[in-house]
């Protein structure tokens, strides 16, 4: 008697690279270890200015200045309370980056259908094959935006057509919608359900950055006048504070710069992936609403919910297609063939080549090429196939491929249905080459199939 498999939930038989946490609530890249420097670079600085601050509160409050009322400590608690403000709104945006679904697109179990593929026009000259051998699919079809007319691809390892803007992340595994960048500080795919907490997560790491700059410095010049009113004097006292200003001038310059960055692509309605490569400043961008309206479409429109039920319970299917990229027809236009890296895919190895075309003589086949000198009726054709039929006294079977190599010994392979024997120039008299002559001797390989 047969048992039943076991019920499982998505998260478990996830085919992406994701990692889950929480039973499936929380999900990150799979280099979320990053998540943890990313906190170490922000908590650390922030967390010693913050006991920087509490020691000059402490050392205030023990100094003869505490009943001098015309005398205030440059960090007090206003500053503390507004640094913890920040740093605790700037790892709240982390997280929500970091650990919410980006916009994953679930794949599919099976190619689409040729009729649904043949639906819309397509441009493509190149065609998929399909995971089955009668399915035959075009890379690209045109779908309409706004009227704009836009190219979808095939993904091989999703086996859909993506949606407008998105694309697959080759570290994730997964199709993203509106994919801007897979960010290794935050361990996650940037995509239409976490950009708005990635960009706030920027900018309030950027403003924390200015805010304990401005304050680091205000606290050396407010400390001259326990230093002879120097202020090389005070920097020498404020050592810590220095620090500070060092590290936060560093720092911003990649935060602030990732900013002002992603404040261009807001206002003109890009992802860093269509900027780089699609670049709409030489072409009508089909999202752009206007400055104004980019902006709210990004803060005051509702994010969608995700598409993926990652605590569901499904029964995982031991034939279900894995992420293997299906056999590719040649593209006319490019007949080595292209690889995308965005297709998620590695190009597949070398094919192996037949065993009768491994027999072949090549040298004897490069030295007739090579003899330029002989007379054009006296030259031999180096890949001429004279083809013989034969009649055979056995019998042979219909998918049975039979030829004789030079030791005598029977090879039985699969070939179509035709008797073919092959013969091929298997050496050249080098000398009559030279001479305008061309002397080959033959080799005579059998192949009996019907």
């Amino acid at each position: 008697m047969s048992t039943q498999p076991t019920p499982k939930r998505v998260y478990q038989v996830w085919k992406g690279s994701n990692k889950f946490f929480c039973g499936g609530r929380l999900i990150f890249g799979p280099d979320a270890a990053s998540l943890l420097l990313t906190m170490l670079l922000i908590c650390g600085p922030a967390v010693t200015f913050c006991g920087h601050i509490i020691s000059k509160i402490h050392q205030y409050n023990k100094t003869e200045h505490h009943d001098d009322q015309s005398y205030q400590p440059m960090l007090g608690f206003p500053v503390l309370f507004v640094t913890i403000g920040i740093l605790i709104l700037d790892l709240v945006f982390l997280f929500m980056t970091s650990g919410r679904d980006p916009g994953i697109v679930p794949r599919n179990l099976q190619p689409p259908e040729a009729d649904e593929a043949f639906d819309m026009t397509t441009p493509s000259m190149e065609w998929i094959s399909g995971r089955t051998p009668h399915l035959r699919l075009p890379r690209t079809r045109e779908v309409l935006v706004d009227g704009f007319p836009v190219k979808v691809k095939y993904c091989d390892t999703c086996l859909l057509y993506r949606p407008p803007r998105t694309s697959h992340c080759s570290i994730c595994n997964n199709c993203v919608q509106k994919f801007d960048h897979h960010c290794p500080w935050v361990g996650q795919c940037i995509g239409l359900r976490n950009y708005r907490f990635f960009f706030l997560f920027i900018s309030t790491s950027t403003f924390l950055c200015i805010y304990v700059f401005i304050f680091s410095w205000l606290n050396i010049i407010g400390e001259k006048k326990n230093h002879h009113d120097s202020i090389r004097e005070s920097i020498k006292g404020e050592v810590l504070s220095l620090v500070f200003i060092v590290y936060t001038f560093i720092a911003v310059w990649f935060v602030g710069g990732l900013t002002v960055f992603h404040l261009y692509l807001i206002s003109t309605n890009q992802t860093t992936y269509e900027n780089f490569r699609y670049r709409y400043d030489k072409k009508e961008n089909p999202y752009n609403k206007g400055a104004l309206g980019n902006f709210k479409e990004l803060f005051f429109s509702k994010i969608p919910p995700s598409m993926n039920h990652f605590r569901s319970r499904v029964i995982e299917d031991t034939a279900e297609i894995g992420p293997c990229a299906p056999n590719i027809g040649m593209d006319i236009t490019n007949p080595m063939g292209r690889n995308d890296r965005e297709m998620g895919s590695k190009p597949d190895s070398d094919p192996p080549i037949p065993r009768m075309l491994q027999n072949l003589d090549y040298d004897a086949i490069n030295e007739n090429l090579n003899c330029k000198d002989r007379d054009q009726d006296d030259a031999v054709d180096p890949l001429a196939l004279h083809i013989i039929q034969e009649p055979t006294d056995q019998e042979p079977r219909e998918s049975d491929h039979i030829y004789e190599e030079a030791d005598g010994a029977a090879v039985i392979e699969w070939v179509d249905k035709e008797v073919i024997e092959m013969v091929v120039d298997d050496r050249v008299d080098k000398e009559s080459c030279s001479n305008g002559t061309s002397a080959p001797t033959d080799r005579v390989v059998h192949v009996l199939h019907t």
